[in-house]
């Protein structure tokens, strides 16, 4: 008995549909098409949707079988041979004699008997004969596998039909040896186990229920399907965990689309990071601050933090700031901000049109805060994982009103108050429109680095950091901690000045993957920028004179969590948009004068509550 279920689950996983000891993830090809007939496109939006299971509904008619749900939605010409028949020999003819261009997806047909199987089972043999390469799989292992469900004959018939003719079985029992081979799946009602609606989870008796049944189909060597089950993605994602082999759906571009992004939809998280445990000995107190440092998460909402609290096991360093405030990030010119219009108003104080970089909505340069703080003796730092002409850094240092225009927002920077730059393209400044750009900044006492190692070596003066585009690749392509280091670098420089400074440090790439819908992007962008935090936070704590900042200048691609475990490390999302959103993001303050940035008020308070700290009015 060991042997011939090793040899059942061999044979399983060889078609396709893997128990669910041996495969975990589920992919388009788990999809079955319900009730398909119904469908705009019946069969072909299903198969084109990647579904591994399509199914029709038949009543047997005057010697031909009509798809339909009711015999009273029988129409002349809507047969089961013109409807799926014969496109699916013409779709296996022409995919090689295979279901589909990939070898790796396969097809089954199931066909629901609403009454009268024996002349539907007759009917569909003749109709089926002479297109055994097509639908035997004794004969061609890839072939379209028949499955008969619901007015099936009783099992001790089933060795009477070909073995192409496989039956739905039913859990609960006792099927022979002989009957398991004619067996393609077993199936059931989801009410004989559970009221759930497909909202949240089970409740644990239920799910154990579930599971169980799901458990003895695979001890049988047979994959598993519930029936009148919600369709929507927290359904499908928990029928996956608890083990379903199908996942029933009348959506299928829907459900296809969820497996095929399902790469970019998950992030499993193979290593934990330890956050810096703050001392709050400073934390809130009313004192004057000496410095600031603001980071910028671009595009980080309250879900991307969720995302990178589940993935790093229940842990971040901004979990760990006990001030928490609510930013509201429109622009002026819309509902929606983008970096441009949301990276001015922390850097000005006033709200602009979106693509504006420190211009007033009449397109005049609005004083930034780095222009303001340097008469103050105050040192300023910009510091970004990506292009330093980018929309969020340029706010802080340049004045354009299109934050396209690189080269003009890079040649903006000699007339810029700030000490040190740290980003990529330097094409913008080493092939600028001004030849003489270089040559300027150098005679304003600007150091040019062109690596992180010589900007670390560095002991003073301006500093100039333009770093080859890929050293702020994603650190899911290998940018290591160019952030951080940047970071812990400039606040030693900064440190140095009497008179304090001012740090914006920018984790450009969490918006990226928002913009691409790409969670472990996103996630693995979040936890490098969260990395640098702790290191503020650690200087905060050392230096004693010190205000962090967290914040993010709007929220990019509308994430929803699905599913989120700090005790595995992983989480699944889903994007409703590839664009901003204005959904307010949060504010974490840590350090003196850190109580001030809670409630909930404009982006533009950022700013002002900035300089209240330094104690410019």
């Amino acid at each position: 008995m060991v042997i011939r279920t090793q040899f059942i689950c061999l044979l399983f996983i060889f078609f396709g549909i893997q128990s669910v000891s041996a495969q975990q993830k589920l992919t388009a090809n788990n999809g079955h098409s319900h009730n398909d007939y119904k469908q705009q496109i019946p069969l072909l939006e299903a198969y084109y949707a990647g579904m591994g299971s399509i199914e029709a509904d038949v009543f047997y008619r005057d010697g031909e079988l009509y798809v339909a749900h009711e015999s009273s939605e029988i129409k002349p010409g809507k047969t089961l041979k013109k409807s799926y028949l014969d496109p699916l020999v013409a779709l296996f003819k022409e995919n090689g004699n295979q279901p589909y261009v990939s070898a790796t997806q396969k097809l089954q047909l199931v066909i629901d008997i609403k009454e009268d199987y024996q002349h539907v089972l007759a009917t569909l043999i003749k109709q089926l004969k002479g297109y055994e390469s097509v639908f035997d799989q004794s004969k061609n292992p890839s072939a379209i596998k028949i499955v008969m469900s619901g007015d099936v004959p009783p099992a001790d018939q089933f060795s009477q039909y070909p073995q192409m003719i496989f039956f739905d079985g039913r859990p609960g029992r006792n099927y022979t040896d002989e009957q398991l081979k004619h067996i393609g799946m077993i199936s059931d009602d989801l009410s004989h186990f559970s009221v759930w609606n497909g909202k949240g989870t089970p409740t644990p008796p239920d799910l154990e229920k579930m599971k169980k049944v799901i458990a003895e189909a695979h001890q049988m060597g047979k994959p598993f399907r519930f029936w009148a089950t919600k369709d929507s993605p927290n359904s499908w994602k928990e029928l996956e965990q608890m083990g379903a082999d199908w996942i029933g759906t009348d959506r299928p571009n829907a459900l296809g689309e969820f497996y095929k992004n399902r790469d970019k939809m998950e992030y499993v998280n193979t290593k934990k990071y330890q956050p810096y445990q703050p001392t709050y000995k400073n934390d809130g107190l009313p004192k004057k601050v000496k410095n600031v440092i603001l980071l910028i998460g671009d595009g980080m909402g309250l879900a991307q933090i969720q995302a990178g609290l589940s993935a790093n096991f229940g842990q971040l360093n901004m979990v760990n700031i006990q001030h928490i405030g609510l930013s509201l990030t429109e622009a002026s010119n819309s509902d929606f901000t983008d970096s441009a219009a949301g990276a001015t108003a922390m850097a000005t104080g006033q709200k602009t049109n979106n693509r504006y970089i420190s211009m007033d909505v009449n397109g005049k340069p609005l004083p930034s805060i780095t222009e303001i703080l340097a008469p103050l003796g105050v040192k300023t730092a910009i510091i970004t994982s990506g292009d330093i002409t980018d929309a969020t850094p340029a706010a802080f240092y340049a004045h354009q009103i299109e934050r396209t225009m690189s080269q003009e927002i890079a040649a903006d920077f000699q007339n810029s108050s700030v000490d040190v730059l740290i980003g990529s393209r330097r094409k913008s400044f080493f092939e600028n429109k001004d030849v003489n750009l270089m040559q300027k900044l150098k005679a304003k006492g600007y150091q040019l680095q062109n690596n992180l190692n010589e900007f670390t070596a560095a002991t003073s003066g301006k500093q100039l950091v333009l770093l080859e585009d890929s050293v702020t690749r994603s650190i899911l392509k290998g940018r290591g901690e160019m952030l951080k280091t940047s970071l812990v670098k400039s606040m030693e420089l900064l440190g140095k000045n009497k008179k304090g400074f001012f740090i914006m440090a920018e984790g450009a790439q969490i918006d990226h993957g928002g913009h691409a819908n790409d969670l472990p992007y996103a996630v693995t962008e979040l936890h490098d920028f969260d990395r640098m935090v702790g290191e503020a936070m650690r200087f905060a704590d050392q230096n004693g004179e010190t205000l962090v900042i967290v914040t993010a200048d709007h929220e990019t691609g509308g994430l929803s969590l699905l599913d989120a475990s700090y005790k595995k490390g992983t989480v699944r999302g889903n994007f409703s948009t590839d664009d901003h959103t204005n959904i307010m993001v949060p504010v974490f303050a840590y350090g003196p004068g850190s109580q001030k940035f809670t409630g909930v008020y404009p982006n533009t308070d950022i700013f002002k509550r900035i300089l209240k700290a330094f104690g410019v009015k």
